[in-house]
């Protein structure tokens, strides 16, 4: 119940998500200390998958085990994905009314404000030398070059080379901590690795292996957080739906409380409309699963894993890279879908403007977007 009131009040995207995590399960609960919350937070984040997502449901396991952590995912995420199958299907009766065009038209232009936002702070926070910057911006080069799923997925393999070669650990090496055994969980790690390998071989077998295959398959490379999935759903199932259906979709997550994953509960309606409430569930479940299965996986012998050098400094060649194809995604399919005209692009630095120097709530810059959309 905990979770599900979380998941109906947790606008602002993952990092308030965290900030309500931090103030209900630390602060005013004691369920874990600050130190252990860190550390499950930095789990998250070096794991792909959705962070905010990953660190309730990390919560939940350590609270009452597996089921426990099933009922903190199925609280938080219930009520944005509700809404978001929802807005998929009124959009399939209602897209064509001239007030309903307006309101989307200002949500895509929101969402060219929050993608510049998250963009803007993960160069920030992944790139502070010339180093990660240019990894970053090699991998926008390349998605601008020839953008495809291939080429994200070889960006990432070699920023994590380069990554490893070139750039500092977060903490000295420490040779006591390199020779300390690692304890994995087998079974999810291989259910994981297995799915991984299978569900593109099957997906040619029917509709739903291949929603699944596709959902999965962007679930388990995203790193960075619920952003970043932008691009990687853009090029897995954006093929198959207008780029005015897919931004409404990633504009209107950005309306819902809870995790910008539930995107998934819109696409997978809008994929197969048919059989809309079962197509959003299964994408949004197989979105969700890789990154709780590697959490499984690695939970149990995260505390000596964090230390080692080795994947420090990989990780950080794949965040720069992540920030560069969060960046390739703001000008394709992002910025030349929404901007129409001079007049859009003037609404987008207001709202810009608003949103990170005036410091206004993200309710408050959605309303005006679709005030503004709806007016003009």
């Amino acid at each position: 119940m905990l979770f599900l009131q979380l998941g109906c009040l947790s606008f602002g995207g993952p990092a308030a998500h965290i900030g309500y995590f931090r103030r209900a399960f630390v602060a005013q609960r004691q369920w874990l200390d600050d130190e252990a919350f860190s550390s499950l937070l930095a789990l998250c984040q070096f794991l792909p998958g959705p962070a905010s997502s990953q660190l309730g449901f990390a919560i939940g396991y350590q609270r009452a085990g597996l089921k426990g952590a099933i009922a903190a995912f199925a609280g938080f995420t219930l009520p944005s994905f509700v809404l978001m199958w929802l807005v998929a299907i009124a959009g399939q009766h209602w897209a064509a009314v001239g007030w309903v065009q307006g309101m989307l038209h200002g949500l895509k232009l929101l969402a060219v404000i929050v993608v510049a936002d998250a963009v803007w702070g993960m160069l920030r926070q992944f790139c502070p030398t010339a180093l990660p910057l240019a990894l970053a911006l090699s991998a926008a080069a390349i998605q601008w070059w020839a953008p495809g799923i291939g080429s994200q997925l070889l960006t990432l393999i070699a920023a994590a080379l380069l990554g490893r070669i070139l750039l500092p650990p977060a903490t000295p090496h420490s040779a006591s901590t390199e020779k300390q055994g690692v304890r994995l969980s087998r079974l999810p790690l291989l259910l994981f690795l297995a799915l991984l390998v299978l569900l593109p071989w099957l997906a040619s077998a029917s509709p739903w292996l291949m929603l699944t295959s596709q959902f999965y398959q962007a679930g388990s490379w995203v790193f960075g957080g619920g952003h970043v999935v932008l691009p990687l759903l853009q090029q897995l199932v954006g093929h198959t739906l207008s780029n005015d259906q897919f931004l409404t979709g990633y504009a209107a997550a950005q309306a819902m409380p809870g995790p910008l994953f539930t995107l998934a509960s819109f696409l997978g309606a809008s994929l197969i409309p048919a059989h809309s409430i079962l197509a959003a569930l299964l994408a949004t479940l197989a979105i969700f699963l890789p990154g709780f299965l590697l959490l499984l996986a690695v939970l149990p012998g995260w505390q000596h894993l964090r230390q080692r050098p080795v994947l420090q400094q990989a990780l950080a060649g794949v965040n720069a890279a992540v920030s560069g194809l969060l960046l390739a995604a703001l000008y394709q399919p992002v910025f030349s879908s929404a901007v129409q005209q001079p007049g859009d692009l003037a609404w987008i630095v207001l709202g810009w403007f608003a949103l990170r120097q005036l410091k206004l709530p993200l309710l408050a810059v959605i309303a005006a977007m679709m005030l503004v959309g709806m007016a003009f």
